[in-house]
């Protein structure tokens, strides 16, 4: 049966979940596992949803197995974050957000899920936020901008994005410019930088991002592939066009 197994008693309150699902320029992946490593957060949750691959993964120097799709919990900064090692099945997508839409609801968590937009970029990848319920009231907040034009997030961000919404539940969706063929480790730095830290009120240091973006590019590029070869499996976000 589809759900989500917690392996610890910590007292949340509202916590904001950054959700790093893989999609375009691995941006919500990048910047998930770097504020996992960052704030060294605690492995609180195992997702057992539809919609993800059947597998295990495991560590350098471990002997245990652990599930592909995990939530991470920083319990004094009353934060959550999804950490994905693989890509959702883009058919099963409408019953993965199903179930961790489920799960936020039982925690009153807000996500923040981040899409990436495959353009190309200037000095600094251009970042914007769209929100349901106090999501988008929390934007206005920060002065985020808003999108500049009309577009769609797709994929299993897109679902979920969409299951919170029509829950009526708080809901935050970030897109960022983003390299639509490699790993953009700038673009998760920006989001980290312009959305989330002001959001969830967290310092997170970035300067590593910087430092190793040779080595996290190359380190994700395995994993970009494999989402090029399988766009529809994607998070992104796309433009539409003035008439659609």
């Amino acid at each position: 049966m589809a759900h989500v197994e917690t392996h610890a008693d910590l007292e949340l309150e509202s916590p904001d979940l950054v959700e790093g699902l893989p999609g375009v320029g691995l941006v919500g992946k990048i910047a998930t596992d770097h504020i996992v490593q960052t704030l060294d957060m605690d492995h609180y949750a195992s997702c057992y949803c539809d919609g993800i691959p059947r597998a295990v993964v495991y560590e350098s120097g471990a002997r245990s197995l652990r599930p592909p799709v995990r939530i991470y919990a920083d319990e004094s900064r009353d934060l959550l974050t999804l950490q994905s090692d693989v890509p959702v099945s883009p058919e099963r997508a409408p019953d993965f957000s199903t179930c961790l839409a489920g799960w936020f609801e039982e925690m009153d968590a807000t996500p923040l899920c981040l899409s990436g937009l495959a353009q190309k970029q200037g000095d600094v990848p251009q970042v914007f936020g769209i929100g349901s319920g106090e999501g988008a009231s929390r934007l206005d907040d920060i002065g985020l901008d808003t999108p500049p034009e009309n577009g769609l997030i797709s994929g299993p961000t897109g679902a979920l994005l969409a299951e919170v919404g029509e829950l009526g539940h708080d809901g935050i969706g970030l897109v960022v410019e983003a390299n639509p063929q490699f790993p953009d480790p700038e673009a998760a730095r920006a989001l980290v930088l312009q959305a989330i830290e002001p959001l969830t009120g967290i310092d997170i240091p970035t300067e590593q991002l910087v430092e190793q973006a040779e080595e996290i590019a190359s380190a994700k590029e395995k994993l970009a592939k494999q989402m090029q070869e399988a766009t529809e499996e994607s998070s992104q976000a796309k433009p539409l066009g003035m008439y659609q």
